[in-house]
């Protein structure tokens, strides 16, 4: 065959298998048999290895599976994929819901639900329909590159099947393993004396990571969508419903019990109908995802730093099993608090082996009237945190609740309960060993204070000591005190000294995180460093100016708020002040006619989404806020403005309409 004839007959072969393979996982409905279907791929196979210039990346052959040489590459994803917030009963949802609408001003909204898949969450990217990138959600910034084990799986179409293509599409979904085939592949590992996976979901992480995915390609993997990151070059569509249906039609496969439900009663008969039908669903789910429909509606509500406020993970009751516990220790945290923890008989729930549940506090441990050597009942929360329901039987036949300590299990101080309303009993010794220990090495760690030297060796030397009371004394730390220190020279001491100043340049978004507040991770601490710029300002927050940072729901909000009106945190501050440390944030200069100007939107707009409108301001130097404070320059008011409308006149914050804002942005 010349070279012009087998170019033809490749590309003929690729189309044709392509839609075979479209119309037997798709639609269920082969045009060919299975022996028609291995001739076409044989006949492809070997035409491809003898004109091996005319193979394409994404030809049918790939899924076959190959080889590669090195570790897999991390992959930058365009959009940060978002982790769900999570609720477990009919009451959470509604709560949700009613955020929902508070921050929809009240506008009417319908939900997809679909059913959450216990998998593998990856990203698929097209350029021109072809697919040129696969890769896993990593921490939601960053993933792996695993396009050649993504190929194998025949539910991910290689090329898209519509004629106008998008010229840049990013898909989300879930890869998974039906429990048929999971019971498959552990029996064949059985027989062969290998280690057997714990769940599907362990065996479809496994096998997407492996290099050589001509093992991924013989384990049955299936890919269902359910979002997308980027659009570009696409009919637009309006809804994630709309979205769904336009995915089938490019070849993707979308979960079948997927609805569109036009209240929230709907969503919770949906929640109530599949929690009943788990079992029968050929693959594990674990609950349900709760989208607004409404993409514009979307954009209105937004994220928060790690989740979108649109969208919600309702989490199915546990599984539950019995064990006995062996023991009852008490942990110390980073901020004193003492926290019971159970120590259980090993036991198998869902596919993981659970040995230990945290019993949270004392006031749980007395509901529970638990003790060493009671037989309990222990669900997984979600089908993931291991919990204590209640005790089934007692040891000694009557209930004899564990006893509160009366001192630290660390450093035998006192404890206390601070107030009435607090569950939690403290450690309140600064010197406890539990507590600055942790913080320390948090403080010292590389994406806070970049203290290189200062691990948790030297962390417990100190202590030992006595030299370290607080965070701030280490910057009270000579040469000859780290001379003093096992293995410790002249070259490393000073060192570690010389990184212990260095860290006093280190910005306030890092000193933020180091002071390990509840839930302040780098990117908080990053956004509230650009917004208040240094330690003063920051000790004057309040809970209202924090809430209305578009980035910052409501339980940063208090744990921020509470930290900084501690008077602990002003003596701290104090102390690193003296000791030469009072960090800052440079002012990133804005340019442009609204520079430092906060504006709030609410109601609909006619003229552009308020996603659209948000953005322009933002490159005119302005600064988008989530609630109306005393801090909003200009609230701007579309149709049938919400609570935000009325919050502005209550506080005098201007306010203008739609032609008014348009007047301004344009001079």
């Amino acid at each position: 065959m010349d070279k012009n004839k087998a170019k033809e007959r490749i590309a003929y072969l690729c189309r044709n298998i392509d839609l075979h393979n479209y119309r037997y996982y798709k639609l269920s409905d082969p045009s060919v048999s299975d022996k028609e279907y291995d001739d076409l791929l044989k006949e492809l196979k070997d035409l491809e290895e003898q004109f091996p210039e005319f193979k394409d990346a994404n030809s049918p052959t790939s899924r076959v599976g190959v080889k590669i040489a090195s570790d897999v590459k991390a992959v930058t994803h365009q959009v940060k994929m978002y982790s769900l917030d999570n609720t477990y009963s009919t009451e959470d949802i509604l709560l949700w819901h009613k955020r929902v609408l508070a921050g929809l001003d009240g506008q009417k909204v319908e939900y997809t639900v679909e059913l959450k898949i216990d998998g593998i969450s990856a990203s698929l990217l097209y350029e021109k329909g072809k697919l040129v990138l696969g890769s896993t959600r990593g921490d939601g910034v960053k993933g792996e590159d695993v396009t050649h084990s993504l190929r194998t799986i025949k539910t991910i179409p290689l090329v898209l099947h519509t004629e106008n293509v998008p010229e840049l599409m990013e898909i989300r979904g879930e890869v998974y393993m039906d429990r048929q085939d999971f019971e498959r592949l552990n029996a064949e590992r059985k027989k062969n004396d290998e280690i057997v996976f714990a769940n599907p979901r362990n065996a479809t992480s496994g096998s997407v990571k492996l290099l050589d995915s001509r093992i991924t390609a013989k384990r049955h993997l299936k890919f269902l969508i359910h979002s997308y990151g980027i659009a570009e070059g696409v009919k637009k569509f309006d809804t994630q419903w709309q979205f769904l249906n336009l995915a089938k039609k490019w070849g993707f496969v979308v979960e079948a019990n997927s609805r569109l439900c036009v209240s929230i009663e709907k969503v919770l008969d949906f929640c109530e109908e599949y929690y009943k039908k788990r079992d029968s669903i050929p693959f594990d789910i674990d609950g349900v995802v709760i989208k607004v429909n409404s993409l514009a509606q979307q954009e209105q509500l937004g994220f928060t730093m790690k989740s979108p406020r649109w969208a919600v993970a309702y989490k199915f009751p546990a599984r539950q099993v019995t064990s006995i516990v062996k023991e009852i220790v008490i942990q110390v945290g980073r901020t004193g608090v003492l926290t019971p923890v159970a120590e259980l008989e090993p036991v198998e729930c869902g596919g993981v082996i659970i040995t230990r549940s945290t019993l949270h506090n004392f006031d749980e441990v007395s509901r529970l009237g638990i003790d060493v050597g009671d037989r309990v009942l222990v669900e997984r929360a979600g089908d993931v945190i291991p919990k204590i329901v209640k005790v089934i039987e007692h040891s000694t036949g009557k209930s004899g609740a564990f006893k509160i300590p009366k001192n630290c299990p660390v450093c035998g101080k006192n404890i206390v309960k601070e107030n009435s309303e607090e569950v939690a009993y403290r450690c309140v010794n600064p010197l406890c060993s539990a507590r600055l220990e942790k913080s320390l090495t948090h403080f010292a760690s590389r994406g806070a204070m970049d203290i290189e030297g200062l691990g948790e060796v030297v962390v417990a030397q100190l202590l030992e000591q006595g030299w370290v009371r607080d965070l701030a004394d280490i910057y009270l730390l000579n040469k000859d005190d780290f001379l003093k220190l096992k293995l410790f020279k002249d070259k490393k001491a000073s060192n570690l000294l010389e990184a212990i100043e260095q860290s006093k340049k280190q910005p306030l978004s890092r000193f933020v995180f180091g002071l390990g507040i509840a839930n302040v991770g780098e990117k908080v601490a990053s956004v509230l460093a650009e917004r208040y710029l240094n330690l003063d300002n920051l000790l004057k927050c309040s809970q209202e100016e924090l809430l209305g940072i578009n980035e910052i729901g409501p339980a940063i909000s208090v744990a921020v708020y509470e930290f900084f009106h501690s008077k602990d945190a002003v003596k701290l501050i104090k102390k690193f002040r003296a000791a030469g440390f009072d960090p800052s944030q440079e002012v990133r200069q804005k340019s442009g006619k609204l520079a430092g100007k906060k504006f709030v939107f609410t109601g609909e707009m006619d003229l552009m989404s308020r996603a659209d409108a948000a953005k322009l301001i933002e490159t005119l130097g302005a600064e988008v806020m989530a609630q109306v404070s005393k801090l909003t320059d200009f609230v701007v008011a579309g149709r049938d403005p919400g609570s935000k409308f009325k919050k502005a006149k209550e506080l005098g914050v201007k306010i203008i309409n739609e032609k008014e804002f348009q007047e301004m942005i344009n001079g």
